[in-house]
């Protein structure tokens, strides 16, 4: 690893057509690509996740895709030991290697660093999802509350997992998550370029429907029926499964969970762009 070595990440909102700019990136250049989706590193899911085929993987070497089991866990903290790791292998043999994903605190994990939190034991882990589910996360809300007010003045009140992972950092530590957070920016001894994808939210959102369907002639359905005994996995709490798990359990018609599935990944893509969008680093590419 030089300091000429560089890394290209390829980002940008679900459906904007990372996975085709990539592998032409690669291609390009010779090199692998590194896959920075969070779910996509989990194996038995590949139709949900929009994973790579077979075709694309057999044309570019990846790395993180289909890696895991699904009862695995798995962190941004860990995804940036590892990326780092390899790109200390990769590097001396392509000095260039591309990222793409869109998953954001894996990418930001990867290029800017990430606070030292203390890895979760599994018993506190299980105990918080235990509570979750019982109980609901209003009891967590206001238990987050008490142990850390500076964090729970900020956090989105409607996402449970950061409630539970800021519960899981007091539980562990005996300290407030927010102690922890210092957001600093860790140097790299390689050059990082950050190319955005984007498309008019028109373009956008046609692209994430007709993804939808063609998933849906895929099989998706019959794969959530595979992993449906595994439904309380984190790795599964995601959108697209818990939408046709509603079907499966008799809760939801099919074609209001597929509406549904079109509408909450229309609203991921728009949390996607919102994020990136105070990212002054990333060049922006029209499609």
């Amino acid at each position: 690893m030089t300091a000429n070595s560089k890394l290209i990440v390829i980002l940008g909102p679900t459906g904007v057509g990372k996975t085709q700019y990539a592998l032409s990136l690669a291609e390009h250049y010779g090199c692998p690509i590194i896959n920075a989706d969070s779910r996509q590193i989990y194996r038995d899911i590949a139709i949900g996740t929009a994973a790579p085929t077979a075709a694309e993987l057999a044309r570019v070497k990846h790395y993180f895709v289909h890696t895991l089991p699904l009862d695995q866990y798995y962190s941004a903290a860990q995804f940036e030991s590892d990326v780092l790791r390899l790109l200390h292998t990769l590097f001396p043999v392509h000095p260039v290697v591309v990222m793409s994903g869109g998953s954001m605190m894996y990418i930001d994990a990867v290029t800017k660093g990430i606070d030292d939190i203390p890895t979760i034991e599994a018993a506190v882990r299980d105990e918080l999802q235990k509570r979750f589910l019982a109980e609901g996360i209003t009891p967590l809300q206001q238990e987050l509350r008490l142990l850390d007010p500076a964090y729970y003045a900020e956090v989105d009140q409607k996402n449970h997992k950061r409630i539970i992972h800021a519960l899981e950092i007091c539980y562990q530590t005996g300290r407030p998550y927010s102690s922890f957070r210092q957001n600093t920016h860790k140097p790299r001894p390689f050059q990082i370029e950050k190319i955005g994808l984007r498309r008019s939210r028109e373009d956008l959102f046609s692209r994430i429907n007709q993804r939808v369907d063609h998933m849906m002639q895929q099989g998706f359905l019959e794969e959530a029926r595979r992993v449906y005994p595994q439904r309380h996995l984190n790795s599964l709490n995601t959108v697209g499964y818990k939408e046709l798990f509603k079907v499966i359990s008799g809760e939801w018609e099919l074609p209001m969970a597929v509406e549904r599935i079109k509408k909450n990944t229309r609203v991921y893509a728009k949390k996607q762009m919102l994020w990136f969008s105070k990212d002054p680093e990333i060049k922006w590419i029209d499609l």
